[in-house]
């Protein structure tokens, strides 16, 4: 296809588009067919070296740059992605499988954190005070990290990527980018765009390849790193943390979900049922805020599980590039059989399957939408993450039930409510360990939110205007009153 072609195939280091040291390449593979898309450059360590010491010697330059150069260019950045929305979205759902109007969706998401970021990069600002025994001025500034290691997952191949790129350009830090293996093609377009915005040589630097752990290591162990963002699982973020406490690297995580949803006797459940619809389904549920865990109250139990069978038994499964379809395929076949193999967990131990549940046949790597109730307390799928279309349905008695189940896991990134009684809604929400909560809705993300979890769903936000501090130093000088 032509989007596919006119994608660039090789690494994007000092602004210049190169090969991998090694010739090597790695494929790209349509998920709806399990076929090859094209091949791309599959970096080695050499070329993570040479990628950092681009972004390393662009660093100075980039962080004298004006604010209102990298705000404009951000804000260019923003209108070429709005502009191609039809090429990037289709793109997108060749590389990992989406529905085109999920794609659609995601385009306009992702291209609002170039926009917002473009505002704040000419917003930061520092102090200054008269110390308290009045010898001295004391002034606050506020300077970019330095170089920063960017990585980011599959599963929302362009807003993952503007999400931490536009702060790191909005503060003054340049990027060495590690895009995940199976959706690289979005990354190496967004490198495009912004070149074309103008974004000078070496601040942006794209590295695509298939031996993550051998290409970052080094890159934090060797000093000049000092800021490293990733977005992935909590077992790959713990590896990354201990790698970055030789050299005390900074740190932004979002890691792991196990998001609760709960709904209580009173909630509408009209709008309940379309919330958690919205939380579990959206991105085939491939998303790290889906909700993984639904707790209904026992009185409404039955009539939700009902409904939410019927709307899920609904939903057309196909490639996301055909007209009318609602789900597209998993990433690939690891990700379905994991999917699979839980619920097949969850039945043995006594689940009743409502609708979905079993592998179709055919090419591609799709999974119906399933629906269980009467989970057992020991299945796997209770402290899984699904990352996928499987809504897990238990019950529970009283509110404080209903919390304690919520929190009782590792994670705590999005946790979902739906009641009509507002002091229950803000008493729960209190009350869960999670860094954000939906009340009544099933969509948590904003860019002009901060974004992230608590215990081991990560650190620190994305987003919103603390994700700018994220990529920024405070400096304080003191100067003697009357120098």
């Amino acid at each position: 296809m032509t989007v596919v072609r006119d994608v660039p195939k090789q690494l994007f280091i000092g602004g210049d588009w190169q090969d991998a040291e090694s010739g090597r390449t790695l494929s790209v593979d349509n998920p709806a067919t399990c076929e090859k898309l094209c091949q791309v450059a599959d970096a080695s360590p050499g070329d993570g070296r040479r990628a950092l010491e681009a972004a390393v010697a662009a660093q100075a330059a980039w962080a004298a740059t004006p604010p209102r150069v990298r705000s404009e260019i951000l804000r260019r950045a923003y209108d070429i992605i709005i502009a191609r929305t039809e090429d990037l979205a289709l793109l997108m759902t060749l590389e990992m499988g989406k529905p085109l109007a999920e794609a659609r969706a995601e385009v306009a998401y992702g291209a609002e954190f170039f926009r917002w970021f473009s505002e704040e990069a000419v917003r930061v600002d520092g102090g200054m005070m008269t110390a308290p025994d009045g010898r001295n001025r004391l002034l606050v500034t506020r300077q970019p990290v330095g170089p920063c290691l960017l990585i980011t997952p599959w599963n929302f191949p362009l807003a993952m990527g503007t999400r931490k790129i536009g702060p790191a350009i909005a503060a003054g830090c340049t990027i060495v980018l590690k895009p995940a293996p199976q959706t690289p093609l979005t990354s190496l377009v967004l490198a495009q765009i912004l070149t074309e915005a103008g974004l000078p040589a070496g601040v942006l630097n794209v590295v695509t390849t298939s031996d993550a752990a051998g290409v970052v290591e080094p890159l934090l162990r060797g000093g000049q790193i000092r800021k490293l963002s990733f977005t992935g699982s909590t077992q790959v973020g713990r590896i990354l943390l201990a790698q970055c406490a030789d050299t005390v690297i900074r740190t932004s995580m979002e890691l792991g979900g196990n998001a609760p949803l709960l709904v209580f006797a009173d909630a509408d459940l009209d709008v309940a049922v379309e919330g958690t619809m919205v939380a579990k389904m959206r991105n085939m549920g491939e998303s790290c805020c889906a909700a993984n865990r639904i707790f209904v109250h026992t009185s409404v139990a039955e009539e939700f599980a009902s409904r939410m069978a019927a709307r899920m038994a609904a939903l057309t499964v196909g490639p996301g590039t055909e007209p009318g379809t609602d789900v597209g395929p998993l990433i690939d076949v690891v990700g379905r059989s994991k999917a699979h193999d839980l619920v097949r967990d969850a039945v043995k131990r006594g689940a009743t399957v409502l609708t979905g549940g079993e592998l179709p046949e055919g090419p591609g790597c799709f999974y119906p939408p399933t629906v269980l109730t009467g989970i057992a307390p020991d299945s796997a799928i209770i402290d899984s993450e699904i990352f996928g279309p499987v809504a897990a349905i238990r019950t529970f008695e009283t509110e404080d039930a209903a919390v304690a189940a919520a929190n009782d896991t590792e994670f705590g990134l999005a946790a979902y409510l739906f009641t009509q009684n507002l002091d229950r809604a803000l008493r729960v929400a209190e009350r869960l360990e999670s860094g954000m909560i939906g009340i009544n809705t099933g969509l948590v993300s904003n860019p002009a939110a901060p974004f992230g979890g608590v215990k081991q769903s990560g650190l620190g936000r994305e987003g919103g205007r603390v994700g700018i501090d994220e990529f920024l130093e405070y400096k304080y000088l003191a100067v003697p009153v009357g120098a």
